[in-house]
Order: structure tokens, then sequence, then C-alpha cells
């Protein structure tokens, strides 16, 4: 426990044979439970994981079990329509099973998948086990051994001390950032990294992809975790959905790790340009879901107001580069002024849309 509060980490791994023990031994002891979610992996990782559990003769607290049950009463109707909605939410998820034989006497839980479905439901399954036997801080470390043990507790210590829904590690803010990270990889991460500050609203948020991360039980509780994302998307789309739920976030320092013997399954090139779109249709789920559905805000009519301006404004465009480059005749004034209006209106609405954006969401970054 940390500070009285349970914290568990969730590990999710895909062929981490080599890995996967480093990272289980550096484990820091405040840790009540941790749950490697193996993504249905061809190498040895699970009997890596269970010679491991075998092994292991840590004395555990015991934890709330994992079927609630809400004393009925005319005031908590609510409490009760919540768990039973978690309760069916079950069978979304990705078909698993824990490979345990005593699982509620070990301190590290084996879930293993049917079927390889991305870290991002392997991650899902870990919160779904945190979230029914209830702790109250949920970590996620990776399984390649490129993160630190001992931040673990800068990363925890917000959600258990301060109330912090999120917490994410940053590594750009490190001064060897740019000089340890893979050239690739920094300019792939800071391209996605001010896309998701748009899609997302978390506009303070520097290191987007990181995985070092913990969140709060309301947190998880607040968001459909069986919809997060399943492949490396992941971070992105769990942004925009704890920030659809007005939930609190907050960015930690910390070191950025490679050349520890990881083996990046990611292939840069690939991944951009499919986060990118994604994060584009989440970014107008936000909008209706979060400023229209749930809270009207202008900042929805402007956004769209500046889209459909520019929409109207292309044709306009197209003429004149038309006439510019492919004739010998003078723009007419008429079409050079209804460009001009359009597109500097629609860059008006779109630039006070994103100060509205900004300073509505300044209230869920913690400093």
């Amino acid at each position: 426990m940390l500070n009285d509060k349970t914290v568990a980490v969730v590990i999710p791994a895909y062929n981490e044979e080599n890995q996967i023990l480093q990272v289980l031994d550096g484990i820091p002891t405040f840790v009540d439970r941790v749950i490697v979610v193996d993504d249905c992996s061809t190498d040895n990782t699970a009997a890596v994981v269970l010679s491991y559990i075998a092994d292991d003769h840590s004395e555990i607290p015991p934890l709330p079990v994992a079927k609630r049950m809400i004393e009925q009463s005319k005031f908590n109707r609510a409490d009760i329509v919540l768990d039973d909605i978690i309760l069916k939410e079950s069978k979304y998820f990705t078909p698993a099973y824990i490979l345990n034989e005593q699982p509620e006497r070990d301190r590290i839980i084996f879930i293993k998948h049917q079927k390889n479905e991305g870290v991002g439901a392997a991650i899902a399954s870990g919160y779904k086990w945190c979230m029914d036997h209830q702790i109250e801080c949920t970590a996620v470390m990776a399984g390649d051994g490129q993160m630190d043990p001992a931040e673990l507790e800068s990363i925890c210590m917000p959600v258990v001390r301060d109330n912090i829904d999120y917490v994410k590690g940053n590594r750009l803010i490190h001064r060897s950032a740019w000089l340890v990270i893979p050239r690739t990889r920094y300019i792939g991460n800071s391209i996605l990294s001010i896309l998701t500050k748009i899609a997302s609203g978390y506009w303070h948020v520097s290191d987007t992809q990181s995985g070092y991360t913990a969140i709060s039980l309301q947190a998880l509780q607040s968001i459909k975790i069986h919809e997060i994302y399943k492949k490396y998307g992941m971070p992105n789309d769990l942004l925009v959905k704890l920030n659809i739920a007005f939930c609190t976030i907050k960015e930690v320092g910390i070191k950025p790790v490679y050349d520890v013997g990881e083996q990046s399954k990611m292939k840069v090139l690939k991944v951009v340009p499919r986060i990118s779109w994604l994060l584009l249709k989440l970014f107008f789920v936000r909008m209706w879901v979060k400023y229209l559905i749930r809270d009207f805000h202008p900042l929805f009519l402007l956004y769209h107001f500046s889209f459909v301006l520019a929409l109207i404004s292309i044709p306009y465009i197209v003429k004149i580069i038309k006439i510019m480059f492919f004739t010998s005749q003078n723009v007419p004034t008429l079409t050079t002024l209804a460009a001009a209006f359009l597109f500097i209106s629609a860059f008006q609405s779109l630039l006070f849309a994103m100060w509205m954006d900004i300073q509505d969401n300044e209230r869920l970054y913690k400093s």
C-alpha cells in the first residue's frame, strides 16, 4: 500500500521472455498486486512468469472480493445500475483466463489472452481486474524493461495523495531526451503529442505516448474500459475518454530508457498515420459528446463554423490558383474578396475555439 491506499501494477506483455523477469524483480514492495497480461505470446513468456509465481512467497494483504454487494436504498439506485453495467460489460473484453492455481493467495496475477489483440487490449484486461478488486491506484509498466521501477512511487503519489485521476510520465522534459530517444521516435512522438493535445483537450500534456501511467479507481469507473483502443493508439484514445469524463491529469518527469534489451514491435511510419486518423475521429467525438450533449459550450459552434467556412473557401481558392497559373486572365476581384473573407473568418473562428478549449480544460491539468 501507498499512503494507506491499495496499489497495483498492470504489465502488458507480448513475447517478453527475455525481459519480463527484470521487470518483475524491480517491482517495489509497496505494490499490493502485479497483474501480468500475456497478449497470446508465441514464446516462453507464460512459462517464465508462472515459474516466477511458483517461487514467489511474498506476504500479501487481503483485497476486497471481486463481487461487490450494494445495499439497496432509495438513494443509491445509480450505484446499483453502474455496478450492473460494469458486470454486463465483461463480455466485451478480450477472452482470457487466469493461470494462477490460487490467485487469491498470489501477489502476481497472470492473465493470458486467448488471442492476440494488442497492447491496449492487454492493459484493458488488467484495468478490469483492478477495478473488480477495488484497487485504488493502478499503474502501468511495460513488460520490456523500459520503465525504471524506482520512479513508480512518483507516478503513483499524485493519485493516492492528491486525488489526481490520471498521471503520465513525461520523458520529453528530461534534458537527455533528444540524445537518448531514437530520432524517428522522438519526432513521431512530438507529432502525435501535438495532435493529441487538440483531440483530447489536455493542452498541457507533452509526452502523450508515454506508457508509464497511474490511474485512480474513480477514473476507471467513469469510462468504458472495454472500448479502449486495442493497439498502439491506446494512450491517445484513453486521454480523450478521460477528458470527456472531466478527469484531472498530471505529468511527472521520468527518464527515457532505451537499449536495455527491448525489441520494439512498433513501426513508427505505420503507426503515426493510423493514430493521426484515430485522433481526428476522436476530436469530433469529444466535441459532440462533451460540448454539445453533456454540456453545451460556444466552442462547439466556433470549431464547426471554422470548418464549414474553410470548406466553402476551397472552391474559391482552387479557382484563383487555376486562373493565376493556367490562364493569362486576371483574377476577379469578387472571387479574391470572397476567398480572403472566408479564409480569414475560418482562421479567426478556429483560433477563438482553440483559446476557449484551452481555457475550459485548464482546470483539469494539475501542475
